[in-house]
């Protein structure tokens, strides 16, 4: 198999390249940290061609809801250019390609039942939900009007390793792993809402559901969640028993979003009927693999406390 990652660069492409890698798969990444711009056809084109993949594995995106909101035209336009820039390259360079195009579960919106399955209507609401909802509608046009093999992988929250602290989980995990090493106890993590709950999985399993999606699934949208639901306040104390020390928590009116959605959960049945995949890694687990991970860039000196 010979595979290409867009943004192989990022969170969730570092871990998709080394489970890909680790399969014995040939392995092209695609972004601007190996010098392609995905945002050229042509330079798209040639990274196509060059990697003559069998997967593409779509990942490039601007990646933050939060932050979209800042800038809505450059999340709009860019995710959806970066899509329509693949697809249009796989088309002409890679047309019998499987390819994987990874959107979110954000652009379900607020639930209206729980869990939330494929069959869901599109109600994004946030700058990032609706350009992801975009590429994701623009996915499936090209694999109407062009014949192209598109599986749409709808993720909802993951977490693990190597995860930004601008992310809920990535965030906790920092402040705890800062707490530890310096021999605090209780440590003191502040956070937004402590009493929304979300559908977390580990990175980990998340690439794998990709992996086996491209290798055992037919075309069409699959969610990617674990199907079960952690409060952030869950979290906090998951992560005070990862380091063994009690738990100081505050909360910071600022961090909290106004119209907080209750509770999102997915559905992952369709994934499971198609690839036999579940989740495999406990939350307590990527909780502590990501402390760990903090831990080590601390010790390395290459983030300040």
């Amino acid at each position: 198999m010979r595979a290409l990652v867009t943004g192989a660069s990022g969170f969730v492409g570092r871990h998709l390249v080394a489970a890909c890698a680790e399969a014995g798969e040939v392995v092209a990444e695609a972004s601007r940290a190996t010098g392609v711009d995905l945002l050229d056809l042509d330079g798209a084109r040639a990274a196509v061609a060059a990697a003559r993949p069998d997967v593409v594995y779509h990942l490039a995106a601007l990646a933050h809801a939060g932050a979209s909101w800042e800038d809505p035209s450059g999340y709009l336009a860019g995710n959806l250019a970066l899509a329509l820039s693949v697809l249009e390259a796989v088309r002409a360079e890679a047309p019998g390609a499987t390819v994987v195009v990874i959107g979110s579960g954000e652009v379900y919106g607020p639930p209206a039942t729980l869990p939330v399955t494929e069959d869901a209507p599109l109600r994004p609401q946030n700058p990032y939900a609706v350009s992801k909802a975009s590429a994701d509608l623009l996915a499936g046009f090209y694999a109407d009007a062009h014949g192209l093999r598109v599986i749409r992988a709808r993720p909802f929250n993951h977490a693990g390793p190597g995860q930004a602290a601008s992310y809920a989980i990535g965030s906790f995990a920092r402040q705890a792993a800062v707490a530890a090493e310096a021999g605090r106890d209780p440590i003191r993590i502040v956070t937004g809402n402590p009493d929304t709950r979300r559908d977390y999985s580990d990175v980990r399993d998340v690439v794998r559901a990709y992996r086996l999606l491209s290798e055992r699934a037919e075309p069409g949208t699959y969610n990617v969640c674990s199907g079960r639901t952690a409060s952030g306040r869950e979290l906090l104390a998951a992560l005070a028993r990862t380091v063994g020390a009690g738990l100081e928590h505050e909360v910071d009116p600022a961090l909290v979003r106004a119209h907080d959605v209750l509770e999102v959960r997915g559905s992952h049945e369709r994934l499971r009927r198609a690839t036999g995949w579940e989740p495999e890694i406990a939350l307590e687990h990527t909780l502590a693999d990501t402390v760990g991970w903090w831990r080590e860039q601390l010790r390395a000196g290459r983030i300040a406390t």
